[in-house]
């Protein structure tokens, strides 16, 4: 039997801070433990926001902590035909859909529901699709769609959970209620979610499970903020005939205000930490390993 494989994957749009470190740390242990490998994983597909100085100072920060990694590493933006490939396969499939609503207005069609009634939003807290882009005449679709007109790709989520059937993952962590063991997947919580845009070739749920199943992990370790996006993953998995890896989410690292920690907390910084002489022990004391 092969070894595991485990990752960790950060975007590089900011500095990492403990958060990541924790994460960081527990697959490496993780890696060692079993006599698996840990590979890294940039995770650069946003454009706007990835510089390449955050990627050279994750190389360097993880470095600093100890963290050692399999190389090459798989940098997402030089794989964009890989995500293409998949968003082909759902699509020959009958399950995306161009939704051309701009952000504001989506923004102003979920306000006018919510003044009606209570809309549905989805775990993350954001509210699902309002729009009725599947009702648009194909004729009409097709000429906004030659027009070049903005638009996002979404998963047709009732027909892609017909033809999944019911799903489960095997979580060895736990989840923000508690969950653990085998859980029931819950897809439709999130509406129909996108998986690309016109000017951004995928999504972090369509990449990272295109990316697991090439680069064969067969354990996600992470934070427990993704729990319930694996009800995606786990939907994406089946539909494209990916192999399912075993999860595991871990606890969060909070400020002492109990939020999650944000790249932009500079007091959480590893490189702040370390330019006011905190060693990578002092790194494991702050968040609680050994």
């Amino acid at each position: 039997m092969p070894p595991p494989v485990f990752r960790f994957a950060p975007s590089p749009n900011g500095y990492l801070h403990l958060g990541h470190a924790y994460s960081a740390l527990l697959n490496a242990e993780a890696a060692r433990q079993s006599g698996g490998r840990l590979l890294l994983r940039i995770e650069d597909i946003d454009a706007t926001r990835c510089r390449p100085e955050f990627e050279t100072a994750i190389y360097e920060d993880l470095g600093w902590l100890g963290v050692r990694w399999a190389t090459p590493v798989r940098r997402q933006s030089e794989h964009l035909a890989d995500y293409r490939a998949a968003l082909d396969r759902l699509a020959a499939m009958g399950l995306l859909y161009p939704g051309f609503e701009s952000r504001a207005e989506v923004a102003r069609l979920v306000a006018e529901r919510e003044a009606r009634d209570v809309w549905p939003r989805d775990p993350d807290g954001a509210p699902l699709y309002p729009g009725t882009a599947t009702s648009l005449p194909a004729d009409e679709r097709e000429r906004l769609l030659r027009s070049g007109t903005p638009f996002a790709l979404r998963l047709d989520m009732e027909a892609a959970c017909r033809l999944a059937g019911d799903l489960i993952w095997i979580e060895h962590g736990s989840g923000p209620g508690g969950e653990s063991g085998e859980v029931i997947a819950r897809p439709k919580a999130w509406g129909d979610v996108i998986l690309a845009r016109k000017e951004t070739p995928t999504s972090y749920h369509l990449s990272v499970v295109i990316d697991d199943a090439l680069q064969g992990v067969t354990d996600v370790v992470r934070g427990q903020d993704l729990f319930w996006s694996t009800s995606v993953h786990r939907l994406l998995q089946q539909l494209l005939g990916l192999p399912q890896p075993a999860y595991r989410h871990h606890d969060l690292i909070r400020d002492g205000a109990g939020t999650k920690l944000s790249k932009s907390t500079a007091a959480t910084g590893l490189r702040e930490l370390r330019s006011r002489g905190v060693t990578p022990e002092g790194v494991r004391g702050l968040i609680g390993l050994p």
